[in-house]
């Protein structure tokens, strides 16, 4: 008979073998050539931990990794959990994208649970690198340009890789630069060639149906944008970001410089990534006040609820904002919700939620404020003052 357990302790249960199997997963995505053992100790010991839940709670388990990762793409999470999910959103996750074959972007925010999601991966410790070796160099704009070439920059050749020695500002970081690109393998190739996204810059998985998938989530909400085609072995060959970097950095940062975009043209003044990435945009209106804004391409409310903390106050700043593209909200019905139901207790009211469009939105509004208050009275046009001529009274047309 299977064993039943009271539901707070069984969602607590669930979350963490989520966490297990999410980040068993990412790992083995990570394997490029065969291990002894074959499977690293992380995921032998979630798909353990998962057959043993399966068999308490009378669910059937998978027979393999290799099974439980089949399922992951192919199945629904309710269809094989061992645990009821509440949440009907984790219930319809698929864990694996089945077009490419990656985990999915959610898999990532399971597998990591973090306030920084990429600080946490092995391989953005090259981040906190970074900031190192730019502090210590008295050096932001060595940061600011590392940032936009993680950004822009997803894709490099070889000669491209080896020639970013010439930009000054790159020269502190070089070496953690290269360690962040990995060599671009055949999952890439098709008929000789590999495609960049036309809509992100990274490059794009062929599909057997001759099509193609980007792996970022702002680019499936679209069709596909197909770009410039690239040899993968001219030029000193290809190499692309790593997978953690171009979900939690490259995706983001899309949405932090369409953000600055915007906001320049409306004519603010828009710092990226102050103090050394206190937080992403610093934007100041005419009158002097600031936004602190934090940008986030989270698709899971609950945990990037349950993460969140105060931007830190430097730069200072008179509002805090937590920016989410738009369109996470159109695909999660009550994402401003679940966000607020998981935020930590002290945290509300130092932080607001707002869409990508509504930040626009208000800084048009404010800009406006913010531009009559600044105005000398002199400049402002002169109210016009209707007075109505008061009709004569009998006798007066006559005096």
């Amino acid at each position: 008979m299977a064993a039943v357990e009271p539901s707070d302790v069984a969602g607590a249960e669930s979350e963490r073998l989520l966490r297990l199997v999410a980040t068993a997963l990412v790992r083995l995505s990570q394997l490029r050539t065969p291990a002894d053992p074959v499977y690293p100790d992380v995921v032998q010991a979630a798909y353990n931990h998962l057959v043993l839940v399966c068999l308490r709670t009378g669910r059937p388990a998978p027979g393999s990794v290799p099974q439980l990762a089949r399922w992951a793409a192919a199945r629904p999470l309710a269809d094989w959990w061992p645990y009821l999910l509440e949440d009907q959103h984790i219930g319809d996750l698929r864990l694996v994208d089945a077009d490419t074959g990656a985990p999915a972007q959610e898999c990532l925010e399971w597998a990591v649970f973090a306030p920084d999601p990429a600080a946490e991966q092995i391989e953005n410790a090259l981040l906190k690198e970074a900031l190192t070796l730019c502090r210590a160099a008295k050096a932001p704009d060595s940061y600011t340009a590392f940032r936009r070439l993680l950004i822009e920059r997803p894709v490099l050749t070889g000669v491209e890789l080896a020639l970013l020695s010439a930009y000054l500002d790159l020269s502190p970081l070089l070496d953690t630069v290269k360690r962040c690109y990995e060599p671009v393998t055949a999952a890439y190739v098709s008929h000789g060639q590999c495609t960049l996204c036309d809509g992100c810059g990274c490059l794009l998985v062929p599909l057997r149906d001759d099509g193609y998938a980007c792996t970022l989530d702002r680019c499936r909400r679209r069709p596909v944008a197909v770009g410039e085609r690239l040899k993968p072995g001219a030029d000193g060959g290809l190499y692309l970001l790593t997978r953690p970097l171009r979900v939690f950095i490259t995706g983001p940062g899309l949405a932090e410089t369409d953000l600055e975009r915007r906001l320049v043209a409306l004519g603010l003044d828009v710092s990226m990534w102050p103090n050394f990435d206190a937080y992403d945009l610093r934007v100041v209106f005419p009158d002097g006040r600031a936004w602190g804004i934090d940008v986030k391409d989270r698709a899971n409310p609950a945990l990037l609820g349950g993460t969140t903390t105060a931007l830190r106050g430097e730069p200072p700043y008179d509002r805090g904002l937590l920016v989410v593209p738009s369109y996470r909200f159109n695909e999660r019905d009550g994402y401003r919700e679940v966000f607020h139901h998981h935020l930590p207790e002290g945290v509300e009211g130092h932080v607001s939620l707002l869409t990508d469009e509504e930040v626009v939105r208000q800084a048009k509004s404010t800009l406006a404020r913010s531009v009559r208050r600044t105005e000398p009275e002199t400049a402002r046009p002169a109210r016009r003052i209707h007075r109505t001529t008061p009709k004569p009274q009998e006798g007066e047309l006559d005096a």
